[in-house]
């Protein structure tokens, strides 16, 4: 695949759609836009035929890899279609099976994930190689991922939180389990999927594994013996909302993970591990520290620091930040400041928007 996209075009730098249902031929897909050098651009299949459309124009997507019984649901008049299935296989076994050589450095683009638009247009959101294998290598001291681990790709594609799952298990060597899609619309079935595959890494946004606790009748239903890691992201904490876990299982087996993270700065900023005794007295969402190559700063409307527990709005620096938003230099430059604390010229803050206050211990919350 990777080969056939280096006859159409595709290099370094060059942004190539995704529209597939989740499978193991996604993740193929994926892989070969990786390996012909190019980004992979992931379209949702939720979205309306109106957005898809103007997310590869606005983004300049002149190859799309998809699947034949999709191509009704997205307008492909002026792009290059690879279907990934019997036909075009056919087509691509004549490739060499051989890695080609890589024209991509750590510093092109490895994906673009756009926003959702909630605040506005959509945002396309470049990220680098070396944006995301440095947040595997930062974070490796807490987890220590290895090849005997079992992930579940649970979300979307194009939600950044699939990116920590997939590469997760790929990066490590260890065994990723792709959920389908009506499974991960029945808390009973992931139940019963994360027992059968040994699941050992789950990752869930709070609402989801609210769902999946109130689906486990049994402690064995709830947590499969194998898990390490329940790893949250994508929403606020309401530690409040884990009491059933802590009240079946205390702090043994799986350690609960809680992660704040953006899209702009990589997937994940903080990290906090949860135990029974964060359940007393704190009603706010504790999202811990930030990732050793990361910076946190809170800051009031003049970017001067706000005192210990005084609220101010989070802004990120550090090796985790992405490139901007595609195309849209203006808004990049709005959103990605320099920053005025590192003394060395060139390096960036991102200003996300939220409220944080820090606490005496030095978490934020």
């Amino acid at each position: 695949l990777a080969r056939h996209l280096r006859k159409l075009g595709v290099t370094a730098e060059v942004p190539v759609g995704i529209f597939m249902e989740r499978s193991a031929a996604m993740v193929v897909a994926i892989l070969g836009i990786l390996k012909s050098g190019g980004a992979y651009l992931p379209l949702e299949l939720a979205y309306p035929r109106e957005r898809l459309a103007w997310m590869l124009a606005d983004a300049g997507v002149k190859v799309l890899v998809t699947e034949p019984r999709l191509l009704g649901s997205v307008d492909t008049a002026n792009l290059e279609v690879v279907c990934v299935d019997e036909t075009d296989w056919q087509l691509l076994r004549q490739e060499c099976d051989l890695n080609p050589c890589t024209n991509a450095s750590c510093d092109n683009l490895a994906y673009v994930i756009y926003t959702s638009g909630s605040t506005g247009k959509p945002k396309g959101v470049g990220v680098t190689h070396r944006n995301v294998q440095r947040l595997f290598a930062a974070t490796q001291k807490w987890f220590e991922f290895n090849e005997s681990d079992v992930w579940t790709l649970f979300h979307s594609y194009a939600f950044d939180f699939s990116v920590w799952e997939l590469w997760g298990a790929l990066l490590y060597g260890g065994r990723l389990v792709i959920v389908p899609h009506l499974v991960s619309r029945s808390p009973e079935l992931f139940c019963d999927m994360l027992n059968a595959e040994h699941v050992t890494v789950l990752n869930q946004t709070p609402s989801a594994f609210r769902q999946l606790m109130r689906a486990g009748t049994t402690a064995a239903s709830t947590q499969p013996a194998s898990l390490r890691f329940i790893v949250f992201g994508g929403e606020a904490l309401d530690l409040q909302s884990l009491g059933p876990w802590f009240n079946q299982h205390g702090n043994e087996g799986a350690r609960l993970i809680n992660m704040y993270g953006i899209t702009e700065t990589t997937v994940h900023v903080t990290y906090r591990p949860i135990e029974v005794a964060d359940l007393s007295g704190i009603s706010i969402s504790p999202i811990g520290v930030p990732i050793p190559d990361l910076q946190l700063y809170l800051l009031d409307r003049h970017l001067q620091p706000v005192p210990l527990g005084v609220r101010g709005q989070m802004h990120i620096g550090g090796a985790g930040l992405g490139r901007g938003y595609l195309n849209r230099a203006e808004l990049t430059a709005e959103r990605f400041i320099a920053n005025p604390f590192s003394g060395v010229a060139g390096t960036r803050l991102y200003s996300s928007g939220d409220q944080a206050r820090r606490l005496s211990s030095g978490e934020v919350e």
